[in-house]
């Protein structure tokens, strides 16, 4: 698995993961706030299966 992942596009993502995930404890308390794990896990890994799909890559430089 290469990096695909750039540090602005991890702090977006950790911030979005976090939100939805709060979304479950406080606001709408929806069960459909868990679906911030996928933007959580996917920026602390460094890498998303739809940006290799799409060929897309926000990270600078390759590290792999």
């Amino acid at each position: 698995m290469e990096t695909n992942v750039g540090m602005t596009d991890r702090m977006i993502r950790i911030i979005a993961g976090l939100t939805l995930i709060a979304m479950v404890y406080v606001g709408p308390q929806t069960v459909l706030g868990w679906i911030g794990i996928v933007p959580l896990a996917t920026a602390l890994i460094g890498w998303c299966p739809a940006y290799t799909l799409f060929g897309i890559k926000t990270c600078k430089v390759s590290q792999g």
